[in-house]
């Protein structure tokens, strides 16, 4: 029955007919919303084997509950052998959360039924729409996952009218399916950094897959011998044996999981952490000149210069570009590590393993002789690793490490967006999440 909402014939009709005409317009709303969202329903979300009976709105009007009922003469499945079988007896009505529809709150409401399974006994069937005893739809499930990639999981759940441990129960539920369906292989290069995730030093492993397709494959926990094995032992004896690189920073666990695990590979170190510590060691060489000066009531020369020797030249505002020409007038022991550290960044223009061998030799004899405490450490450590840094330059270039820093860039946004996760287990939910790029389950309908 239809009647148009307001109209005068229509209430004096339904008045003909013994409905009360100061309930019309209500009555008639529930109709069509009843009608209108069932057909709606069967269009984007028809389950197999079951009838959406008709939708009402609850006595509060905040939600709007859809009752589901089996086909006649359609069997239940069993949730342990996945087999039509006969049905044993009704359980008690449950509910499942559905997406909201219009800002209403949605579910559907059935009864389980039980199966008498012969291989398994008498078991709870298995629904199309949910799984095991989660409240959500798996629809439902998908769509909170989608949008926790976007926003905090505290924002999804405020946004939706949910809690964070459902957005948290969906984003494991998604992730848990991508794990079991996605396709490893092959693998040819991989990347590996660690990533410190709580307070105090507490890190993870990422293993990156960084040739022509870059995605998160494996998160670790802690930074050990023993953690990154573990990675090998998930991928298998088949797949370690196909990686042609591995990019890496200096870290000794793992340097020498890569030589026991992986041994073919042509291992890269990071040429970002080089770069970076040796950045390092010119800032102490400058904090503790400065404070010597300081101390000596010397002119505080090294004042508000830190950006200007750390940062390359083409990168200086024009003032940090002057302060610098004034600076390089002095001979200190900061302007002669400048110096050596700008030196050094002719070694990546080179194309030739050997010509870069033997401009590194140069350069770290000529800092060797510089009596930089801070520079000589860092030549040492550079003689100690030539033979993987030289293998920079045998890929060819095309293998570093900037895809890992990229990735672990986006892997660090990921927690500071929702100010951290308290435990390993979220944490590792959400990188594998984001940057997994995983599978999902084929739907319908797009939701979002």
């Amino acid at each position: 029955m239809s009647l148009p909402n307001g109209s005068r014939s229509s209430k004096r009709a339904a008045c003909d007919a013994g409905v009360a005409c100061d309930t019309v317009p209500s009555f008639a709303f529930r109709v069509r919303t009843a009608m209108d969202l069932t057909t709606i329903l069967n269009q984007c979300y028809r389950v197999r084997g079951f009838v959406y009976e008709g939708a009402r709105f609850t006595t509060d009007r905040q939600r709007i509950e859809v009752r589901v009922r089996p086909r006649i003469g359609s069997d239940p499945t069993c949730s342990g052998c996945q087999q039509r079988r006969p049905g044993y007896d009704h359980l008690d009505e449950r509910r499942f959360e559905f997406i909201p529809v219009w800002g209403f709150l949605v579910f559907f409401l059935y009864r389980m039924r039980r199966v008498n399974c012969p291989r398994c006994g008498v078991v709870v069937e298995e629904v199309p729409w949910g799984t095991g005893k989660h409240q959500l739809t798996k629809v439902y499930m998908q769509f909170l996952a989608h949008w926790a990639r976007k926003l905090s999981w505290k924002e999804v759940a405020e946004s939706f009218q949910t809690s964070w441990e459902k957005v948290c129960d969906s984003v494991e539920y998604v992730v848990q399916w991508g794990l079991a369906h996605r396709t490893l292989g092959p693998i040819f290069a991989i990347g590996v950094d660690e990533l410190q995730y709580a307070k105090g030093h507490k890190y993870l492993t990422l293993v990156y897959q960084i040739d022509d397709l870059t995605r998160l494959l494996w998160v670790g926990k802690e930074r050990t011998v023993d953690t990154f094995e573990g990675f090998f032992a998930m991928i298998g004896q088949e797949l370690s044996s196909q990686i042609e690189f591995v990019c890496s920073d200096m870290w000794k666990p793992y340097l020498r999981a890569i030589r026991e695990k992986c041994s073919q590979a042509l291992h890269i170190l990071d040429r970002f952490h080089i770069v970076a510590k040796m950045n390092e060691a010119l800032d102490e060489v400058r904090a503790s000149e400065a404070r010597k000066m300081f101390a000596a009531g010397h002119e505080p020369l090294l004042k508000k210069t830190r950006w200007c020797l750390l940062k390359r030249q083409p990168n200086l505002n024009t003032t940090q570009r002057l302060r610098l020409r004034d600076l390089l007038h002095y001979n200190l022991k900061t302007v002669r590590a400048y110096l050596l550290k700008e030196d050094f960044h002719q070694f990546w223009d080179y194309d030739s393993p050997a010509w870069a061998g033997k401009f590194l030799d140069d350069w770290c004899r000529q800092t060797m002789r510089s009596r930089i405490e801070p520079m000589k450490k860092i030549a040492k450590m550079l003689r100690g690793h030539r033979d993987l840094i030289l293998n920079y330059f045998k890929a060819k270039k095309v293998i570093s490490s900037g895809v890992v820093e990229g990735l672990n860039n986006k892997a660090k946004v990921t927690m500071r967006k929702s100010y951290g996760f308290r435990t390993f287990r979220v944490t590792e939910l959400a990188l594998y999440h984001v940057l997994g790029r995983l599978p999902e389950p084929d739907l319908t309908h797009r939701f979002y």
